[in-house]
């Protein structure tokens, strides 16, 4: 653990080194080649300005995914940003609109790109689209980070945040021995959507320690990493540690949803109720938000995987989730 630290100081304090291009990068639609270092990054991916910023990258343009934040940037990201005005796009890729933009590299990890939308874009600028072994949503913060550190020709400082974070993930991990192997899910309060271990999610929850249930990811494909339970079989979802994501409007939904007294998540006092920005932080997960969502979320799920029922998780009891001695008032 020492020499982890040591590795991850030095990174942090090493300077930045020249990035030799051209750059090559592999995708599921091909190659794509970036001649010099970009001064004009569009980003469609719904995350990646987060990781851009963090990178010390301001891009030209983003696409906001959701949320009433100045610039569609989400305040965990904001002092990074700093002056910097983006153009910020909404809803579907608009290839009139980016190419106006004149940009000189298009980045769409996380953002849904179809094979012609990079036929199109890729005739404006070099493009990078996801990779084909991790599907659309599939990517791994860190390979998202590392793809967008070498073709903005700053690769030794995404190495240097990916071993901070790491460490301090695995110094979280290495606290909570229970938590090992024990199974947790993060699911879609509004929708009972689960988030399989192939979701970026579900992948900070494998990370932690904890094991995403088979029964949620054999309804997944590579290409769908949120699937749907029904309301009259929760059982993929009746896990150690349930968390409910939500933007603050399915509290009455959570309330009244059949056979969730049932739950043995529910009976033990396992659920840990997700507000808006904890959602919000969670589902980015990025540099700039996992930071955030991990001081927030590791009291969280101490709470809920004390083994007492009558441990309150201060989220839910905040947002007015009905505990079990409250389910006969129903």
């Amino acid at each position: 653990m020492l020499r982890t630290l040591l590795v991850c100081l030095t990174l942090l304090a090493a300077p930045v080194a020249a990035q030799d291009f051209p750059v090559r990068i592999d995708h599921a639609f091909g190659t794509a080649t970036i001649p010099d270092r970009p001064t004009r990054v569009v980003s469609l991916s719904f995350i990646g300005h987060d990781f851009l910023l963090a990178l010390g990258v301001k891009p030209y343009a983003l696409r906001k995914w959701y949320g009433n934040h100045p610039h569609g940037v989400w305040p965990w990201a904001q002092e990074t940003l700093g002056d910097a005005e983006p153009i910020v796009m909404q809803g579907e890729i608009d290839i009139e609109a980016i190419a106006a933009m004149k940009p000189d590299l298009i980045v769409g990890q996380w953002s849904g790109m179809s094979q012609n939308d990079y036929r199109l874009l890729s005739q404006i600028a070099p493009t990078i689209a996801h990779r084909a072994e991790w599907g659309p949503y599939g990517a791994p913060w860190q390979g998202m980070l590392r793809t967008l550190g070498a073709v903005t020709g700053r690769p030794n400082r995404a190495e240097a945040e990916i071993a901070r974070l790491e460490t301090r993930i695995a110094r979280i991990r290495a606290a909570h021995p229970d938590w090992q192997g024990a199974s947790a899910a993060m699911v879609w309060a509004g929708s009972t959507g689960a988030y399989t271990s192939r979701d970026i999610r579900g992948r900070l929850l494998r990370d932690l320690g904890f094991t995403v249930p088979a029964a949620i990811d054999a309804r997944g494909s590579l290409n769908r990493a949120y699937v749907q339970i029904p309301p009259e079989d929760l059982s993929p979802i009746d896990v150690d540690a349930l968390i409910w994501l939500d933007s603050g409007g399915s509290v009455d939904r959570l309330n009244n949803l059949p056979l969730r007294d049932t739950m043995r998540a529910y009976t033990q006092g396992r659920e840990i109720y997700s507000g808006l920005m904890l959602s919000a932080a969670l589902s980015h997960s990025s540099p700039l938000s996992l930071d955030y969502a991990l001081d927030r979320f590791v009291p969280l799920l101490e709470a809920a995987m004390d083994g007492d029922p009558a441990t309150v998780v201060s989220t839910s009891q905040e947002a007015g989730i009905l505990p079990p001695e409250a389910s006969d008032a129903r």
